[in-house]
């Protein structure tokens, strides 16, 4: 990637809704996103009947007896609906992405050409999912949330060893918001130092300072989940940014891609007409007569900078004039 990857997450935020799915990859489009995520399972591969929602699920339900898989079930997508995604997204000139959550799903996407998988957080303990997105030989961009040091690098062993693709790490934290003191984005550094692959930045944060200050940090890829209204019914809606600011976050994220050079300290092109106006020359600071010597108490520094510089002036005091100055003109080098 010769530049940041900004994802748009759609997850689960079309509420089981194409006609939702495709607002929104209109929407994840026109902010200038890169690509437009979606989830891909089918809770019955996915979750037992009894299991519980987590917390944020739960405060955000309507219904507080709707169990994880009751809610999950409603939020599938099938493979049809998959395909016609993906090919409005080829319309709108945005790339499609999903992430699996079993390994029928990766299969599935392996199918309709997806040429990125995303392993989320909860997949990394999880060895025959890992060996089967590995087996794809695809790209990979893995989150690592709940994520111990050694646990990431398990799973990126385990990828490696099964012919995986290139690999991309993401540091994430899975609380849904997640507090500022918890983000702990220097991690992302040492994911990047510690396994020598390309790292970036899953936010679920409530604003877009947090990945626009990872994008200034060096993540090739960020990630940040978006809805069309906050105020839908749905587990993941509280904690996404609508399209404005969406559009907001990839707006500072391209400008911060700009700004981050490359790195050579030098004059830009922009700043060099303002040199000679903010340094300074060597000029007289009283009147100095021709041969009179030039010392610490007749020569001052003043601008503009288009004289001799003042880091000459050990080199021109004990020199002596060659003609006569007065006070402010600036001086020539002479013997």
């Amino acid at each position: 990637m010769s530049k940041i990857f900004v994802i748009a997450e759609a997850g689960v935020n079309h509420n089981g809704s194409p006609e939702i799915a495709r607002k929104m990859i209109d929407a994840a489009a026109e902010a200038g996103a890169d690509a437009v995520k979606f989830q891909t399972f089918k809770a019955d591969s996915l979750v037992r009947k009894d299991a519980q929602k987590a917390a944020y699920q739960q405060n955000n339900a309507a219904d507080k007896s709707e169990s994880q898989y009751e809610m999950l079930k409603k939020l599938e997508l099938t493979e049809v609906v998959h395909r016609e995604l993906i090919d409005y997204c080829k319309t709108k000139g945005i790339m499609f992405l999903s992430t699996p959550f079993d390994t029928d799903s990766i299969r599935m996407l392996v199918d309709c050409g997806i040429s990125i998988l995303k392993v989320p957080s909860g997949e990394i303990t999880n060895y025959p999912y890992l060996r089967e997105i590995a087996r794809t030989g695809k790209l990979v961009i893995m989150s690592t949330g709940m994520c111990e040091l050694q646990e990431v690098k398990e799973a990126v062993r385990v990828l490696k060893e099964n012919g995986s693709g290139e690999i991309t790490l993401l540091h994430c934290n899975t609380e849904y918001p997640t507090p500022m003191q918890d983000v702990n984005l220097r991690a992302m550094c040492t994911l990047r130092e510690e396994l020598g692959l390309p790292v970036g930045y899953s936010d679920h944060t409530q604003g877009i300072e947090v990945p626009i200050a990872a994008a200034a940090m060096g993540a090739m890829v960020i990630e940040k989940h978006f809805t069309l209204d906050r105020n839908m019914e749905g587990p993941d809606h509280k904690a996404s940014l609508e399209p404005e600011k969406l559009r907001a976050m990839v707006h500072a994220i391209r400008n911060i891609e700009v700004a981050m050079g490359d790195g050579i300290k030098r004059p830009s092109a922009s700043e060099m007409k303002n040199r000679d106006v903010a340094r300074k020359s060597i000029v007289a600071r009283t009147n100095i007569r021709k041969g009179e010597v030039f010392t610490e108490e007749n020569l001052t520094a003043k601008r503009p900078g288009n004289g001799i510089s003042p880091m000459q002036w050990n080199h021109v005091i004990g020199l002596k004039a060659d003609r006569d100055y007065e006070p402010d003109e600036m001086i020539a080098m002479c013997e």
